[in-house]
């Protein structure tokens, strides 16, 4: 079955039919304007067939056929313009070729002016072709107010067999209160979702939600935009069925039922590695301004008496920005500290009348409203600390705003790292344990081939006991670079389990080199994080586990393996004890690379 959709975009080619109604000379009343019409295919991913048109107008004059359309909207003549352009497309779709043609039409053609279901109706039958060949799919240029009403109005059209598909959704007026009501069979997910899907966890995230939600409408999925065979791969694992872009196809006067063999060398592709979803994104959305406290600072021409009577006003303080007349911070005033020079002998009588700023921090913690949760973090690192009791000032453009808490800064910063932790380790940045088990689960359920490669470093701990944390966490991040490198990202998910522990997970066919040459490449460059003194001797002095004198081989990298067969079911548990096992006995072995008998 095929299916085709009328759709208003683009500029007039040549070659296209044209319903020359009135002169384009003149500002013609938009009703009567002369357009063609093009045919755009839609390609269904299982067996990689043209199922679908999709029609679009062409204004023979050049303009826009939104500009069109927003004409005729202004001059009352939207709904007679749309039924003429359904009626056009019609006319000039090959029906001999089988398939639907997807129409498209506002809500305002179906429910408003004079166009009603029953004009839609006739616009159709007057094709002289089954109505079943016909889907009439809802634009999202208008604000559908009722909804239900819409869905009533359409069952009309239901009735006499034709279909329905819901336009753009995900970036327009489509929603999910309209899907809901209408029930359409198709529903067209909007192009901003579909184009750099393959480069991004967001986009993703979104389209396995509207996989769900279209299994339990019943509701087949048509991804709009496609023009890139990354994209198309993502798309086909999800089991998105309906395609439709430019790497399918661009629209013509005459519909193409031929899809391009790029496209069609796609069907034996192995599984895609989806975009990595490491969950930064959080650090980036909270904002110092989400973290804003409103609290009221002091002059800094105030005195220390004004300031303890603001102490007093303001119990939940633990500090009181200091300000100078253009109300830039200049200091902040600690209350414990405050209180505990006041609270001397004599102290108010004597410090009262003098000016507040002699007991404020003159280097306080500033953060603009703008600041993300990420960058807010490094104060954490830096070696004063005393925004733990004083809090931060947050500002706007220089200006005083309002203040913040040490405590929640560092509560909030703990909670999203130890969150993030686990779907990406936070030294090397690579997916963490969440992650790794769900790529197992993809490649076996959709019974892929694979190898999975356990990596682990030999004598790393009297490394990381001689040389420190920092140059420890070196050769850690040695290890993952090293991996990446040699990684087909296409095919290969590298993940981080968590210490001196990775994972590969190998579709390209040159497993065994690609491990290979990692193992040499990283034992090579490792040698520089030793002391010239130790790479001459060749070994590492140290204690054992026993506090025992003892020397230790350089450290180096194994690598186990296990196979993996196509249709070879397994848990993720499982496949990841062989791999460990794998591991295990190529260091009982002494040898770099292991494949584990099964």
């Amino acid at each position: 079955m095929s299916h085709a959709v009328l759709r208003f975009r683009v500029p007039v080619s040549a070659g296209m039919s044209a319903i020359a109604i009135a002169a384009v000379d003149d500002p013609a009343p938009a009703a009567s304007a002369a357009f063609g019409m093009v045919y755009q295919p839609i390609v269904r991913l299982q067996d990689h067939r043209v199922i679908a048109h999709e029609a679009l107008m062409r204004p023979v004059d050049g303009t826009s056929p939104l500009q069109l359309l927003d004409r005729a909207r202004a001059e009352g003549a939207l709904g007679e313009l749309e039924t003429r352009a359904v009626r056009a497309a019609a006319d000039g779709y090959d029906f001999a070729g089988g398939g639907l043609l997807l129409v498209n039409l506002s809500a305002h053609a179906i429910l408003g002016g004079t166009t009603r279901p029953q004009q839609v109706l006739e616009a159709l039958q007057a094709s002289g072709h089954d109505l079943r060949n016909f889907v009439v799919e809802i634009t999202e240029r208008d604000i559908v107010e009722d909804c239900a009403q819409l869905a009533h109005a359409i069952g009309y059209l239901r009735a006499a067999g034709v279909r329905v598909a819901l336009d753009d959704f995900g970036n327009g007026h489509s929603n999910f209160e309209l899907w809901h009501e209408l029930s359409p069979e198709f529903v067209k997910i909007d192009r901003f979702l579909v184009q750099g899907l393959a480069d991004s966890a967001g986009r993703l995230n979104i389209l396995k939600a509207l996989v769900q939600v279209a299994d339990g409408f019943g509701t087949e999925l048509i991804a709009e935009g496609v023009e890139r065979v990354e994209d198309l791969r993502v798309l086909r694992d999800l089991g998105i069925p309906l395609v439709q872009g430019y790497l399918l196809g661009r629209p013509a006067a005459t519909p193409s039922r031929d899809v391009p063999e790029a496209v069609r060398a796609t069907a034996g592709d192995k599984l895609q590695v989806w975009p990595r979803n490491d969950r930064p994104s959080a650090f980036r959305r909270i904002l110092a301004e989400h973290m804003l406290i409103e609290a009221p600072s002091i002059r800094d021409i105030a005195t220390n008496h004004e300031a303890e009577i603001l102490f007093r006003q303001n119990p939940q303080l633990t500090a009181i920005p200091v300000v100078d007349r253009h109300d830039l911070p200049v200091g902040l005033i600690n209350r414990r500290a405050f209180n505990e020079h006041m609270a001397a002998p004599f102290a108010r009588e004597l410090l009262g009348r003098k000016p507040c700023t002699m007991h404020m921090n003159a280097s306080p913690v500033l953060c603009d409203i703008r600041q993300s949760l990420d960058e807010m973090s490094q104060i954490l690192l830096g070696e004063d600390q005393r925004y733990l009791y004083d809090g931060f000032v947050i500002t706007d453009n220089g200006r005083y705003r309002g203040v913040g808490t040490g405590e929640a800064l560092v509560r909030r910063v703990t909670e999203l790292r130890i969150d993030a932790a686990r779907y990406a380790n936070p030294l090397t940045q690579l997916p963490g344990n969440i992650p790794i088990t769900e790529h197992v689960r993809r490649l076996v359920e959709t019974g892929q081939g694979f190898v999975a490669c356990y990596c682990d470093l030999n004598h790393f701990k009297p490394y990381n006991d001689q040389y420190g944390y920092f140059l420890g966490d070196r050769m850690i991040q040695l290890v993952a670079t090293t991996l990446l490198r040699h990684a087909d990202p296409r095919w290969d998910f590298v993940g981080h389990v968590g210490g001196d522990d990775f994972v590969m997970l190998m579709q390209s066919d040159d497993w065994m080199r690609r491990s290979e040459r990692v193992v040499g490449e990283f034992n090579a460059a490792a040698l520089a994080l030793f002391d010239p003194e130790d790479r001459a001797r060749g070994v590492l002095e140290g204690e054992d586990r026993s506090g025992r004198y003892a020397t230790f081989p350089l450290t180096t990298l194994t690598i186990g393996i296990v196979e993996v067969a196509p249709g070879e079911r397994g848990g993720a548990e499982d496949i990841a004890s062989s791999a460990a096992r794998a591991k295990r006995e190529a260091k009982r072995r002494g040898v770099p690379v292991h494949v584990l008998e099964r």
